[in-house]
């Protein structure tokens, strides 16, 4: 039997057990080591503000319709989507990977796996990386898929809104693009954490003053040549938008929830005519979707940790058992400064 994590009702966290079914021809399966909680997405679950809880999303016409059965319900399961195990068993036809394998990749909070050998064969952690890593696989191309989203160019100045674990990788890939980083975040301990890291040249702390107006004083008056904003907050959004240079970009890498109070439009983003870009990584920017597909956005970060580019295990704050998920979706919840990437530690998750 395989233990699953569920949500019977938001802001509710239990188990149930699962069968294990026997390989089949072509497939491996995986014993979970780590996984990780995303502070985006899953909160939103957690908290039953996520769209997909509330609304029917119509895949052909790519509309959320209002609908008495939305598409998922509670109780739910099967979600999470940052994890690492180990292979244990290897079925039919199976060359690689072999048993003792550690791979990455997304099967959601369960002690154990099922994945086609070909996929798992695509995802195994680089040599030396320690497997905690893994879990930055799914995060980390959200981040990179967003710095391309920017265009970012040699020399211009980047202002990172959020200091989150994907703003944290945003700015940590932004100035290794070239960019002159300026991080925003209420919190001080991330932006100490950020500028410990080299990942910003500057930080600002809204509670010290506007956001927009130190970085305009920054810049001479121009403002940031591209903003990334990470919070999913419509004020902070709005800030970025103050932020940013006339005839020059805000990317969106935030998850927004209900409606976007606080957002003036007919302000900085009419008269400075400047570019609003969503983020999201179903896809990447058109001039390179040819080229940028999920999987490559995956193997550049999981390379960029192997080689040494990519600093990311101080992200991780919190390593917790998997057994006592609740205690970790509480403490997420909470927003706390010092809270960033909350890990679920399986080793003990069948005791």
């Amino acid at each position: 039997m395989s233990t699953e994590l569920y949500l019977p009702q938001p802001g509710e966290i239990d188990f149930r057990s699962v069968e294990e079914r026997p390989l089949q021809a072509g497939e491996v399966r995986l014993r979970t080591l780590y996984s990780g909680i995303s502070a985006g997405t899953e909160l939103s679950l957690y908290r039953g503000t996520n769209p997909y809880t509330r609304k029917q999303w119509d895949s052909r016409s790519r509309l959320f319709l209002p609908a008495a059965n939305p598409s998922q319900t509670y109780p739910l399961g099967g979600f999470g989507y940052e994890e690492v195990g180990e292979v244990v068993e290897v079925g039919p036809g199976v060359d690689a990977p072999r048993e003792g394998d550690i791979v990455y990749g997304i099967w959601g909070h369960r002690s154990t796996a099922v994945l086609p050998a070909e996929r798992a064969a695509s995802r195994i952690l680089p040599d030396g990386l320690d497997p905690v890593l893994g879990i930055f696989s799914h995060i980390g191309p959200v981040a990179l898929n967003g710095i391309h989203d920017a265009g970012i160019l040699i020399g211009e100045t980047a202002a990172v809104f959020g200091l989150g674990v994907p703003g944290q990788i945003a700015a940590q890939l932004a100035r290794r693009s070239g960019a002159r980083v300026i991080g925003v975040d209420l919190f001080d301990e991330r932006l100490e954490l950020a500028h410990r890291l080299g990942a910003i040249d500057t930080a600002l702390n809204p509670q010290q003053g506007s956001p927009a107006e130190a970085i305009k004083a920054l810049t001479g008056g121009l403002g940031a040549d591209v903003v990334i904003e990470v919070t999913g907050n419509a004020a902070a959004l709005n800030e970025a938008i103050r932020a940013a240079a006339f005839n020059s970009r805000v990317v969106s890498l935030g998850f927004f929830q209900g409606e976007a109070r606080g957002l003036y439009l007919g302000e900085e983003f009419h008269h400075n005519r400047v570019q609003l870009i969503c983020s999201q990584i179903s896809a990447s920017p058109a001039h390179i979707s040819h080229r940028w597909n999920r999987e490559r956005l995956v193997q550049t970060v999981m390379r960029l940790q192997a080689e040494g580019e990519l600093n990311l295990r101080p992200l991780i704050t919190h390593v917790i058992p998997f057994r006592q998920a609740a205690e970790a979706y509480r403490l997420l919840a909470e927003g706390r400064g010092d809270v960033l990437q909350v890990v679920l530690d399986f080793s003990e998750a069948e005791k």
